[in-house]
């Protein structure tokens, strides 16, 4: 099935997936930071987090679907959880597997949380960091929309603000999630 339609959605899904993926690592970030802040409690922004991450699933699941069924381009379904064997960019596409294949572990261990490890839980859950650096690659190297004004502001935009909360995190020193390493 070929359709402008799919190709807007995808397209539109993929910029929005950088904006709502970006949103997710900083909050989760700074959800974790030592001192909360004053006005904003731990708990909104640990439930922000998670809205907007599941925000982020639906999309996903909406951007895959839609660059599958689109024949414009041929992307097999297969090719959507496995990072290898990509005829159109293969490089870029598989990066962008693998970022939903950790994405899935970070998903499903989050789910478990009560039930794993709270140190299995936490080493896992850093795969998010990967799996944000691992999206913007792709949306760079495959995306149509990234050299435009508005997909160079949106993911320099995103750079600067997960930048910045890593930034936060380090200078507030070690957390509460940050000692269950050790």
């Amino acid at each position: 099935m070929s359709s402008q339609l799919l190709w807007f959605v995808n397209r539109a899904t993929g910029l929005v997936l950088i904006a709502t993926m970006t949103l997710t690592v900083v909050l989760g970030v700074l959800s974790g930071r030592r001192a909360p802040a004053v006005r904003w409690p731990r708990f909104v922004t640990q439930g922000l987090h998670r809205a907007v991450a599941g925000i982020s699933v639906v999309l996903l699941v909406g951007h895959i679907v839609s660059a599958v069924a689109d024949d414009y381009v041929p992307i097999d379904w297969w090719q959507a959880v496995l990072p290898y064997g990509a005829t159109y960019k293969p490089l870029y596409l598989s990066l962008g597997t693998l970022a939903f294949d950790l994405l899935g572990i970070v998903v499903v261990t989050s789910l478990l949380r009560g039930r794993i490890p709270d140190v299995v839980w936490s080493r896992l859950h850093l795969l998010s960091y990967a799996v944000w650096a691992l999206s913007v690659v792709h949306g760079l190297g495959i995306g149509s929309d990234t050299r435009s004004p508005v997909g160079l502001g949106v993911t320099a935009g995103s750079l600067v603000l997960v930048t910045g909360a890593i930034g936060l995190r380090l200078r507030a020193g070690r957390t509460r999630a940050d000692r269950v390493w050790t």
